[in-house]
């Protein structure tokens, strides 16, 4: 069986290395030139997670994680509002978590999805139909396959090609994240994940293993337009946050070392059309606001190739696939639409009751309360043995 993979970002490599475990042949193409470098930190954990350990992949993404202590909240004089310890959080929802760069995961799954990205090649064409998909690329040539997976992102042009424009839905706001260099910011945020204490908008800061800071940002706006050149909004927006906000945006690099983007999220009424499947942040991008999106591409990736070695037939097996998968997908975007005033108040009142709430998660049981009703369980079983392990009981 042949299998095209479009986009080698998380979902996709995941999608290559499961596929090339079940000895499908995979051509794994991606637009961009190369490995992206741009990105920010996630809390990776919940049903991903497990997928990554079962593949093996535990020691290697502990050693790229990130060391965070504490999540904090500042004001715009320097001083400590709030914050909770990790090891709250992780109790709270009951399982493993690690803080790491979306490039270093990416990193982890290149160096052990056993298929070479052909970068510098996105999608032009399919020819989609019930026996077979020809995928035609950027520069001319075709390929005939089984399946294609389009795993290219919020913004998948195979999602466009294959089931037309519609699906995105903004939830109003925008985020940003860049790397630079400060030694005096890197020793005031320490080994812990800091966080302007603001309203409407937000910036945070970690410490990298190399000695830089990497921030991210997110804000309110009712604007659709993604700028060529996302500096100027960076610096009027964030620009009077005080604390060491300034530092970050006299600092801010190139343009096109910036990422920026809406935070929005994907809805389809159906991912699959004939030998056609959208997987990941193409398919189901659950925002930042809801968490997981990295846990979720990989665990849907893990459920897909157990569908296709479990099920007789291609059409089956996605059938099954989405029947298995949606219900789990559709509550985390619920969960992250609802989490939205938590994760960045809107007014001050709204600020206050987060302080007095992180408070509170320090009490025992209270952080599993927050934890469960912000991102939901992280050990529900939605993925079994047979999913983890390519269709072969653990």
């Amino acid at each position: 069986m042949k299998a095209v993979v479009v986009g080698a970002g998380i979902t996709g490599l995941a999608t290559a290395a499961r596929l090339r475990e079940l000895d499908w042949d995979v051509t794994l193409v991606e637009k961009a030139p190369g490995p992206r470098a741009q990105g920010y930190m996630i809390d990776f954990f919940g049903p991903g997670y497990e997928a990554a350990r079962r593949a093996g992949l535990e020691p290697r993404l502990t050693e790229l994680a990130g060391n965070v202590e504490e999540v904090a909240y500042f004001d715009r004089a320097g001083r400590r509002r709030a914050g909770i310890a990790y090891e709250s959080f992780k109790e709270g929802i009951d399982g493993d978590l690690l803080s790491i760069m979306r490039p270093d995961l990416e990193l982890a799954l290149r160096e052990t999805a056993g298929v070479e990205p052909r970068y510098g090649l996105g999608i032009a064409g399919i020819d989609n139909g019930p026996d077979g998909v020809t995928a035609t690329f950027t520069d001319g040539s075709r390929v005939e396959a089984d399946l294609l997976v389009g795993a290219d992102g919020i913004h998948s042009r195979t999602r466009e090609l294959v089931f037309g424009t519609g699906f995105i839905r903004p939830l109003g706001l925008h985020t940003a994240a860049f790397i630079f260099d400060d030694p005096q910011v890197r020793e005031t945020v320490g080994p812990r994940f800091a966080l302007t204490d603001s309203v409407d908008r937000e910036m945070g800061f970690y410490g990298l293993r190399d000695g830089r800071v990497a921030v991210f940002t997110v804000h309110r706006t009712d604007s659709l337009d993604i700028p060529a050149d996302p500096r100027p909004t960076l610096r009027e927006t964030y620009g009077d946050l005080g604390w060491i906000v300034p530092r970050a945006l006299a600092a801010l690099p190139a343009a096109e070392e910036i990422y920026y983007d809406l935070v929005a999220q994907v809805e389809m009424p159906s991912w699959h059309r004939d030998r056609v499947v959208v997987l990941g942040d193409a398919a189901y991008a659950v925002s930042l606001l809801a968490g997981q999106g990295a846990s979720l591409g990989i665990a849907g990736a893990h459920l897909l190739a157990g569908a296709l070695r479990a099920e007789p037939t291609v059409a089956g097996a996605l059938t099954e696939f989405e029947r298995r998968w949606m219900p789990v997908v559709t509550e985390r975007q619920r969960r992250g639409r609802q989490g939205a005033e938590w994760f960045l108040p809107p007014s001050r009142g709204r600020l206050f009751a987060r302080r007095m709430a992180i408070k509170a998660m320090a009490i025992p049981g209270i952080n599993r309360m927050f934890s469960t009703a912000l991102v939901g369980k992280s050990h529900e079983p939605v993925l079994g043995a047979a999913d983890l392990t390519g269709g072969k009981a653990a």
